[in-house]
């Protein structure tokens, strides 16, 4: 089953911003969405979020999975991704307005107790996306670029987009956006899956006769 986890930034909830609009179209569209509100969130820690969402029995990571991250929880995503079992790769993670350093602030610099391998991160998701704004306040975009580079994903920067935050101003109590990405990173999946099937079909139909050069 399609499913979507939404993770929320620092001292958020699950209320925050566009998260909760967004669960309800991707509900709509046949999604099993969840956005959980991440313990302790004035104060975000990678460890301590693993731990609450792994304790979560009803919900499982595999290829039908995307993750969507707003600011450390963009951040969160990275953690959660090195941790998970080595045999686990999900289909994509979204990161909005994400950072690579606790850009100065105290309040962050427990998501980067433990240093990154983003060679093993990459290894669990088949694709990654950025999302920035050209005038975020808080996170540089130089910051997103390096993630981007590092993960071999593919950045989007927004105009005038700020941090994505209804904090800071209330139009992003929606994010349409994100919405049509979704439905098109679902749509491009579903077609690489059927190709992929006809061409296991294929090979299955035209066995190679003894004799015939391997390539």
């Amino acid at each position: 089953m399609k499913k979507i986890l939404i993770l929320h930034g620092t001292s958020g909830n699950s209320k925050s911003n566009w998260f909760l609009w967004l669960k309800r179209n991707l509900e709509e569209q046949g999604y099993l969405v969840w956005v959980p509100d991440l313990p302790h969130a004035e104060k975000p820690n990678i460890s301590r979020y693993n731990k609450f969402i792994f304790a979560n029995k009803d919900w499982s990571f595999d290829e039908e999975t995307y993750i969507v991250g707003h600011s450390s929880g963009a951040v969160a995503i990275l953690g959660l991704l090195q941790h998970l079992p080595k045999d686990i790769k999900i289909n994509t993670c979204v990161l909005v307005g994400s950072f690579k350093d606790d850009l100065g602030w105290e309040t962050l610099n427990e998501l980067f107790l433990e240093k990154f391998n983003f060679d093993l991160i990459k290894s669990h998701a088949r694709k990654f996306i950025f999302i920035h704004s050209d005038n975020d306040p808080y996170c540089p975009l130089e910051h997103a670029k390096y993630l981007a580079k590092k993960l071999d994903g593919k950045l989007i920067i927004k105009k005038g987009g700020g941090h994505f935050s209804a904090n800071d101003d209330p139009k992003w109590k929606k994010f349409p956006f994100i919405l049509e990405l979704l439905k098109k990173i679902r749509k491009s999946s579903q077609i690489l899956t059927k190709l992929y099937h006809n061409m296991s079909i294929n090979i299955l139909c035209h066995p190679r006769e003894d004799g015939d050069p391997v390539n």
